[in-house]
């Protein structure tokens, strides 16, 4: 017999048990404590459901397979069991970075159990193709690099990359906090879940994503352009698109006041 799903992924439940459903999923490197700051501007009014993804922060490592989470499938995979689990229904889905990836397989395969979707700094692919024209922000040799760089060495990588990927060079401590939380993850994992990140292309699955979205992108993001929001919100049937003030690739850690008042307003327009 299987770990049980909430102990596998950790999942935890907070805020208002009558309220509606947010669902928040992490990105790369991170796992659920890198939503702290926005939990308290949801967590009167929401039901809040927070999980790690397999081998971040406190899931359960023993259930781990590479067969299953060499490919995004396997992460989307785990979103559905949650949302089965918890027989969670209208859930209002924040998904950042590859979390939103995770979205927009999950949102594309079964809509019924989606109200919302939240993209925070996402991309339906981080990689250029040039042959059909996609321009994702990061070149095939750029990421073949990165990749290699990650394999060499990881704990150097993370000291390297946090700055990098957190961006608001004022602000060192952040830098700090995402390299620690990059150096809590299992190195064997990371690195099979960097290339999940960084390698997924769900670009054919943004037109049967039919859920209302939001797509938010930071003013100025590495890994995430505006442009890259612009093509998002343009290739799916419903969307909004918010470009923020804010900028780096996790504006729920630099800048959670915009970004929880972004979200916020979305969502009670969309009432």
């Amino acid at each position: 017999m299987g770990t049980d799903i909430r102990t596998r992924n950790n999942v935890q439940i907070l805020g208002n048990p009558d309220g509606p459903v947010i669902m928040f999923a992490h990105g790369f490197g991170c796992d659920q404590n890198m939503w702290q700051r926005l939990v308290p501007q949801f967590s009167r009014d929401y039901r809040l459901v927070l999980f790690d993804h397999m081998g971040a922060g406190n899931s359960d490592i023993d259930s781990y397979s590479s067969a299953k989470y060499s490919s995004l499938a396997g992460y989307t995979s785990d979103v559905q069991d949650i949302m089965a689990e918890l027989d969670l229904r209208d859930v209002i889905f924040v998904g950042h970075s590859v979390g939103g990836m995770m979205g927009v397989a999950a949102a594309a395969a079964d809509p019924s159990r989606f109200k919302a979707l939240v993209f925070l700094a996402s991309s339906p692919s981080y990689m250029d193709y040039p042959e059909d024209g996609y321009v994702g922000g990061t070149s095939q040799q750029d990421i073949r690099e990165l990749l290699g760089s990650l394999d060499s060495n990881y704990m150097v990588w993370a000291a390297n990359m946090a700055p990098v990927i957190m961006g608001n060079p004022d602000s060192p401590e952040l830098h700090s906090e995402l390299e620690g939380s990059f150096c809590r993850v299992n190195p064997t994992i990371a690195r099979e879940f960097a290339r999940v990140s960084f390698l997924s292309d769900v670009r054919h699955l943004l037109p049967d994503v039919t859920v209302p979205t939001l797509v938010m992108q930071c003013s100025d993001d590495l890994l995430a352009p505006v442009h890259v929001g612009e093509y998002t919100a343009d290739q799916l049937p419903d969307a909004t698109l918010a470009v923020m003030k804010a900028t780096g690739h996790l504006p729920h850690v630099s800048a959670p006041a915009e970004t929880a008042d972004t979200i916020l307003g979305y969502l009670l327009r969309a009432a």
